[in-house]
């Protein structure tokens, strides 16, 4: 995917941009094309490191570092609501719609989509029933962990929001616990949960083509460069979202999600249509997985020691559309095979739930 090193021209222009102080809507538009080359970069540099580390802690690199780019986005939406009080409601939930964006955009538009390329070239494709079974429990886990803090806040929140705080901050925690569990059966296992197993990660030294100091430098570059490019991104979107009429809420779920996941999405699709079904289908659902048991809950204690505490309290559209993108998503890998009948389902479902989440109201 080297032809998308070509946007990395949008780095400078939206530097200049901000700089020269250009339309508020520019900015977002650069920052945001500038974040899909950079993002790029930072998992082809994690994946580099990971072939000279071996398939173990490559895939302990990967299931780490796999959504770094939407972790630095959500960090640098909470810290835009500290300097900007009167739009910090409105910044937390745009984080909490990201990562409702991001689960919902890995199991039924990437999947969707890559079951219906790889359906289209190869017909009926076929993958292991068991790994697809691993994922979907977890990922169904990941969702009631997700829901239950939320229906908790409805029944107590006017009496105790404080309480409600508290069930967050245990249920983040108890997640990252199981994604830990879930690393410690990776690194053990022959073949690993999230992001394609072994079939991912070659052994150590083979297919490297950055020397670790090389790769180490870009994964530091593309992190810095991110961490600016967010800044500006969220840094506009009040403007954006008044001089386009949408909301700061549709715009977390559907348009934040694709800039920071482009590349992934990309390969996800590739690996589909060179019928490897199994590792694309690991690549969507891990995804899920690390933004569920550890993007979240991490942004939870991260806003909390930034004195601006994120509770795991998602509206009642969120849940319901987590939940039936979950149960659909698991019938699809039920019987271990695809077709692109059943991506054309996903990716129908991802649409209609796009455009009642385009005609919601902010909460």
């Amino acid at each position: 995917m080297k032809f998308l090193n070509l946007l990395l021209v949008f780095v400078v222009l939206a530097i200049v941009a901000e700089i020269a102080g250009w339309n508020p809507l520019l900015v977002f538009v650069f920052s945001g094309l500038a974040m899909i080359p950079l993002a790029a970069l930072m998992g082809e540099a994690t994946e580099a490191l990971a072939v000279h580390t071996g398939p173990r802690v490559g895939g302990l690199l990967n299931a780490t570092l796999g959504n770094a780019a939407e972790l630095i986005i959500t960090i640098m939406a909470v810290r835009e609501g500290i300097q900007n009080p009167a739009i910090n409601a409105e910044m937390l939930e745009l984080v909490r719609a990201s990562l409702t964006g991001s689960i919902l955009g890995n199991i039924l538009l990437v999947l969707g989509l890559s079951i219906l390329v790889g359906g289209l070239r190869h017909g009926l494709q076929k993958f292991d029933r068991s790994n697809a079974g691993i994922n979907a429990t977890m990922l169904t886990l990941a969702v009631a962990a997700l829901v239950i803090p939320s229906i908790f806040s409805h029944s107590i929140e006017a009496v105790d929001h404080d309480a409600v705080e508290y069930l967050s901050l245990g249920v983040a925690g108890l997640m990252i616990l199981l994604y830990v569990l879930a690393v410690i059966y990776q690194l053990r296992s022959a073949e690993p949960l999230t992001h394609g197993g072994a079939e991912a990660v070659p052994a150590a030294g083979q297919g490297a083509h950055w020397s670790i100091p090389v790769s180490a430098g870009v994964l530091l570059a593309a992190t810095v460069a991110i961490v600016v490019m967010s800044e500006l991104l969220v840094g506009t979107v009040e403007h954006v979202v008044l001089e386009i009429g949408i909301t700061e809420f549709f715009l977390g779920i559907v348009i934040v999600p694709l800039i920071g996941n482009v590349a992934e999405h990309l390969v996800s699709v590739q690996v589909a249509a060179k019928n490897k079904m199994e590792l694309s289908l690991a690549i969507s659902v891990g995804s899920s997985l690390q933004i569920a048991l550890l993007v979240a809950p991490l942004i939870v204690f991260i806003s909390l020691a930034m004195g601006n505490p994120l509770t795991l309290v998602f509206n009642s559209f969120e849940l319901i559309a987590l939940m039936a993108a979950v149960l659909i998503a698991g019938l699809v890998s039920l019987d271990g095979e695809s077709n692109w009948l059943e991506g054309a389902m996903l990716l129908t479902i991802y649409v209609i739930i796009a455009l009642a989440f385009f005609w919601l109201p902010m909460p």
